[in-house]
């Protein structure tokens, strides 16, 4: 049952992330100015690698191939989410999908929890032998690359100061 719970585990993962890959590829012109509008230089290149990252962790997930570097993609656009658009709103999801980071929380540790179970016998990683390499403690420290890699795109990209602030009447 573990493996079959971890099949369905890294179906729902993968699913969601490559959805959002997909709408952000059709939305291209929307998410770049998106992202200038909350503080991103190059808001083109980052549209681009948000897309790419989203797309190639549904997949990876989905595939359970290179999981742990897929977990580590998605804690990377979490925690991204996390630090630029949910952290100062509080917890809770409400009707608008910029408040709160209930739902970055919850996609976040349990993919962490799937890099440190392993991708379980139903994957490419198992068929290909290195299921076990990945998992437990390497699997969370992939899970801490990703917040590493964050932690290199804010300080590369995100410029919240540069964004027009309204002036105050």
């Amino acid at each position: 049952m573990f493996d079959v719970a971890m099949l369905i585990l890294r179906l729902g993962l993968g699913i969601i992330f490559l959805a959002h890959g997909i709408k952000h590829a059709r939305g291209r012109q929307k998410t770049s100015r998106w992202f200038g509008s909350i503080g991103f230089k190059s808001p083109e290149f980052n549209w681009f690698m948000s897309t790419a990252s989203e797309i190639a962790v549904g997949v990876m997930l989905i595939l359970g191939l290179a999981t742990s570097l897929g977990v580590a993609a998605l804690v990377g656009v979490m925690s991204v989410a996390f630090w630029t658009v949910h952290r100062t709103v509080g917890f809770w999801v409400t009707a608008r999908p910029d408040e709160g980071w209930e739902y970055v929380f919850a996609l976040t540790f349990t993919a962490v929890a799937l890099a440190m179970a392993g991708p379980g016998e139903f994957s490419i990683d198992h068929a290909l032998g290195i299921a076990d390499d990945l998992d437990g403690w390497v699997g969370l420290a992939f899970a801490v690359l990703g917040v590493l890699g964050a932690v290199g795109e804010l300080a590369m990209f995100w410029r919240p100061s540069s964004v027009e602030q309204p002036a105050v009447p």
